[in-house]
């Protein structure tokens, strides 16, 4: 089909899409990779962003540093820059519910000068302080109903119940209007922590067995949960589905190999655990090429927490 035969709204929409004066560029933000345009990121002209990627528009000269497939390189947090580029993309903050890393996401907006979503950003936290306050003073708030335009005075709990606990107010629901987060503190649920592991051990006659060897931590469970527990030390990179916070995924993984420190992070969060079940090392391995004392005590061990 010739461009003299594509009907008006299909042309806007195909200009909506692939504008004609678009530039495609690759990031390289703290390891993850995003691919964008020049114009979305100089959406704010006096933002870094902005100020970096309008030059590089008009000159080949501007001093950026790249990494080694020539992908421009910026040492930041790339799980929250996800954040600043959906904010750059829309213009409006959405953030998934229960997000649990505000106070780090506004370092990074004032880190690329983005004023409008630090505002943003330092409000919806004022309104989480406030209900967390509220919980710890014993004043129980079933829910919150408030936008980014409210002021402190505004902000004033629409049902309370004076038989529930201090520690039972966790569980209550949150929402901000224009931010798009909601969702309570505290919701009960399961998260699986698995570990493939071995031991390690010394030369023959220099050491014994020493502490087990982790390869790596898997988390299982409700995407709002793993967040909430485990934070910035949740590797979301295996995890392609960017979708709702509700459903559930199988595909993360911790940024460190220590299942206790894991298992610290679900006790502050009130869980406790129900099960755990492992398999038998594998002793009578006898390929001769890969055979070693390491191999021959592989084994994966779940552990299933659970909070009321």
């Amino acid at each position: 089909m010739s461009s003299s035969e594509i009907k008006p709204d299909a042309m806007s929409a195909v200009e909506l899409l692939s504008p004609a004066n678009a530039t495609v560029v690759e990031l390289n933000i703290g390891g993850q990779t995003f691919t964008t345009t020049i114009e979305t990121l100089g959406r704010y002209e006096n933002s870094l962003l902005g100020l970096v990627f309008s030059k590089l528009n008009n000159s080949s000269s501007v001093p950026l540093l790249r990494d080694t497939r020539g992908r421009f390189f910026i040492d930041r947090d790339g799980n929250l820059f996800r954040y600043i580029l959906d904010y750059l993309r829309n213009d409006t903050l959405t953030l998934p519910e229960k997000f649990s890393e505000t106070r780090r996401l506004i370092d990074e907006a004032k880190y690329y000068r983005l004023h409008g979503l630090v505002d943003e950003l330092q409000t919806r936290q004022r309104i989480l302080n406030k209900y967390e306050t509220r919980a710890k003073d014993g004043l129980t708030t079933k829910l919150y109903q408030t936008s980014l335009n409210a002021s402190d005075d505004e902000l004033k709990p629409e049902e309370t119940d004076s038989n529930m606990t201090a520690a039972g107010s966790t569980s209550g629901a949150l929402s901000v209007g224009a931010s798009g987060v909601s969702g309570g503190v505290g919701s009960p649920g399961f998260i699986t922590v698995g570990y493939r592991g071995t031991f390690a051990f010394g030369r023959d006659g220099l050491a014994d067995i020493q502490f087990r060897k982790v390869m790596r931590i898997l988390v299982h469970g409700r995407v709002s949960l793993c967040r909430e527990v485990f934070g910035h030390s949740l590797n979301e990179s295996r995890d392609p589905d960017r979708g709702s916070v509700e459903r559930y995924s199988s595909r993360f993984f911790l940024k460190y190999n220590s299942v206790e420190q894991a298992f610290d992070q679900l006790t502050k969060s009130g869980f406790q655990l129900r099960a755990s079940c492992a398999s038998s090392a594998n002793g009578t391995s006898v390929a001769s090429d890969t055979d070693n004392e390491e191999t021959r005590w592989m084994h994966y061990t779940e552990f299933i927490f659970h909070r009321e």
